[in-house]
């Protein structure tokens, strides 16, 4: 079945939190006969409607085509956390790339951050961007690393945005006894990833980029101008932006060699009221030191948000909510037969590196993918720079393309089969604790 739809029906949102806290659009048309366009762009989430925004901004003719709506997939799904930088640190990142191509990494990554602040503060006011992400460690030894790292981006990055924290003074702040140290990040921040991602297309529409609904795109034609078909319609286009990340179907090899889908899944307690300052002392997010993610924040009317149990099988579990229910109560065993109203599953993109996969698939056609966890800030900046490469300005895309993501072992055929494998071994690294 096509990855698609296996999860979900077409054009219909799931029903998440997101979701019903969200001003829902009327559904767009989908793309009847052939149009000409200066860009196409090939999905609606946080990279399609960044890159259209900023393309339409500067002048250009630009469609958007979703196989289901704005903001249907990861984009207004995920947990909402804007963290700082890659999922890799910047002393990593220092070893693979030298000291420059790092720090204009990491520049491009703190812009990222800014131009959801600033979009939130003055455009999308409802997406609730609010500062702090802290990160809790299960041992003393992650807690003194994080702690190195944190003084190398003050030392050298000048970044004095993170606060450490001792076991005490972490489980003051986050309720869980599990913790044996943290981190409090407030240049990160937390939001509303579905209102976002709504008042993106909003914007978008508004700066003149034409949005089409329900238009699964089923074949690419390379060329000058390309060919982008969908069953019921055809946009020839001078460039292409391909932005579906983990639901970009498999009509892009040299995307699909480079990303995986991955999915993961949160759930909604019932609202906590006055027990909610017995989980968080604070309105931040939290993510911690599994290699299988726990990600959490309580929501504006006081649920706890939690995250994580990811799956590496196209198709959701049928089971959702049990083992991720119990993922949450060994975290916070006060918060044991709690009610949880809402479930529901997402499909992100990773990468072999947990690096973005930015690329020039051909001359007139480039790809943003693979965010690899920090998609809510990192899927933006793409879509920036790649209307600038459009635009005539490559060097930002040129920096973000130079991370230089290898092909899974085997392609598209054996990827799953080997992250699965790799996936359960960290698992079970994990509940070990070793």
């Amino acid at each position: 079945m096509n990855p698609l739809y296996r999860n979900d029906r077409p054009g219909q949102f799931p029903k998440s939190w997101y979701a019903a806290t969200a001003e829902l659009p009327p559904e767009r048309p989908p793309l009847y006969g052939q149009t000409v366009t200066d860009v196409c762009v090939i999905g609606a989430g946080f990279t399609g409607l960044s890159a259209a925004l900023h393309l339409a901004r500067k002048g250009l003719d630009v469609v958007v085509l979703d196989a289901h709506r704005a903001g249907f997939g990861a984009s207004g799904r995920n947990g909402g956390q804007v963290g700082s930088g890659y999922n890799a640190s910047q002393s990593t990142l220092e070893k693979k790339l030298g000291l420059d191509a790092a720090r204009a990494l990491w520049a491009l990554a703190e812009e990222a951050k800014q131009d959801i602040r600033d979009t939130c503060a003055h455009d999308i006011p409802e997406a609730r961007y609010t500062p702090g992400v802290a990160h809790g460690f299960y041992s003393t030894k992650e807690a003194r690393d994080a702690a190195t790292e944190a003084q190398h981006l003050a030392d050298t990055y000048g970044y004095d945005q993170i606060t450490q924290f001792d076991a005490d003074a972490m489980r003051a702040l986050v309720k869980s006894p599990a913790y044996q140290g943290g981190e409090l990040d407030m240049g990160a921040g937390h939001l509303h990833p579905l209102r976002y991602a709504l008042g993106l297309a909003r914007l978008a529409e508004e700066a003149g980029a034409r949005l089409f609904d329900r238009s699964e795109v089923h074949h690419i034609a390379h060329g000058d101008p390309a060919e982008v078909r969908t069953d019921k319609g055809c946009v020839k286009a001078r460039h292409v932006i391909l932005a579906g990340n983990g639901y970009l179907p498999n009509i892009e090899r040299k995307v699909a060699a480079k990303v995986m889908p991955i999915n993961s899944f949160i759930c909604a307690t019932a609202p906590l009221g006055d027990r909610a300052a017995d989980v968080l002392a604070r309105d931040i997010a939290v993510a911690d030191s599994k290699f299988v993610v726990n990600y959490y924040r309580l929501s504006e009317d006081k649920r706890l948000l939690f995250g994580g149990r990811e799956s590496y099988s196209i198709g959701f579990p049928g089971d959702i909510s049990t083992a991720l229910i119990a993922r949450m109560t060994m975290l916070f065993p006060q918060l044991a037969g709690v009610s949880v109203d809402y479930v529901w599953g997402g499909t992100l993109g990773i990468t072999m590196t947990r690096l973005p996969a930015i690329q020039r698939v051909a001359p007139n056609v480039l790809s943003g993918a693979g965010f690899s966890g920090h998609g809510v800030a990192l899927s933006g900046l793409a879509g920036k720079v790649m209307a600038e490469a459009i635009a005539g300005q490559a060097g930002r895309f040129d920096t973000l393309a130079g991370l230089k993501v290898p092909n899974f072992p085997g392609g598209t055929a054996l990827r799953a089969p080997l992250l699965t494998l790799a996936m359960t071994w960290y698992a079970l690294r994990d509940r070990l604790g070793v």
